[in-house]
């Protein structure tokens, strides 16, 4: 084995998210549990139709994102989410109600994926990393940012050198300019929470995504929501992307086999 040909190629400068995809998780695979914080995209829902033509929502969790991811880098994967669901209502009422606080529900690494309904459906005001108490989560401003940041706040309570990954929104071709400004708003969100919390990164599909076009629907969606292929297909991106973090940045996860323990390696 050529081992500096493999080293150069592992961490190769020139490569960007999502250009390669490891068939077995690559580096995924050194959390051993992930748990999956966001929405109906989050919880594998799919979107019937009844006799009388009335939509219908279903929540099959075993269809999520999070649950192909799993079982692609042999991992656990807890679906911490639910169609519909907010920042504002998950870290107000539903993680508490659900038990998910619960520190024997404690994963080492999180994705986050929030914000749809907040901001493009409820229109809610996302603010800003200004509006985040480091010293007590309870004094964060109530805006989407002071929320979402809430959500990360509690988790680092029970699990303090988690991993978190922050999923932006994906481009959608028929996007306005409303929803432009604020896919932007929210993806430059994300990012100061990677500067203002450690552990911490962002999966910036706005950048390094695919858009969401009517060829791309056509394959991967069923209705307004996706379809199992879809689900799966986001799966593949988060695999790819987050194994391309982990390889960039080997430093950070060289100790994340300790992480629910009391243990560290204090001369690295």
């Amino acid at each position: 084995m050529n081992m500096e040909l493999y080293l150069k190629q592992l961490c190769d400068e020139n490569e960007k998210p999502l250009d390669r995809f490891p068939e077995d998780g690559g580096f995924c695979g050194i959390f051993r549990s992930w748990g999956c914080v966001g929405d109906s995209l989050a919880s594998g829902e799919f979107e019937g139709t009844a006799p009388d033509g009335t939509k219908t929502y279903h929540d099959l969790y075993d269809y999520s994102w999070g649950q192909y991811f799993a079982r692609m880098t042999g991992t656990t994967a807890r679906n911490f989410s639910r169609g519909g669901m907010t920042a504002i209502e998950y870290c107000r009422s539903f993680a508490e109600s659900n038990g998910f606080w619960n520190p024997e529900l404690a994963c080492t690494a999180y994705i986050i994926a929030l914000g749809v309904n907040d901001l493009y459906n409820q229109n809610m005001e996302i603010g800003s990393a200004a509006d985040v108490c480091l010293e007590d989560y309870n004094k964060n401003n109530p805006t989407f940012a002071g929320n979402y940041a809430m959500i990360i706040q509690r988790y680092k309570e029970i699990q303090p050198d988690a991993r978190f990954f922050l999923m932006t929104f994906p481009r959608d071709e028929r996007d306005d300019e409303r929803r432009i400004g604020i896919r932007t708003a929210h993806s430059k969100l994300l990012y100061d929470f990677a500067e203002l919390f450690d552990n911490t990164y962002v999966l910036d599909l706005v950048t390094y995504g695919p858009e969401y076009t009517e060829a791309f629907k056509e394959k991967f969606y069923l209705g307004g929501h996706m379809n199992p292929c879809g689900y799966m297909f986001t799966a593949k991106l988060l695999v790819s992307y987050i194994d391309y973090i982990i390889r960039h940045n080997m430093t950070d996860f060289k100790q994340v086999g300790f992480i629910g323990t009391p243990f560290k390696n204090t001369a690295d």
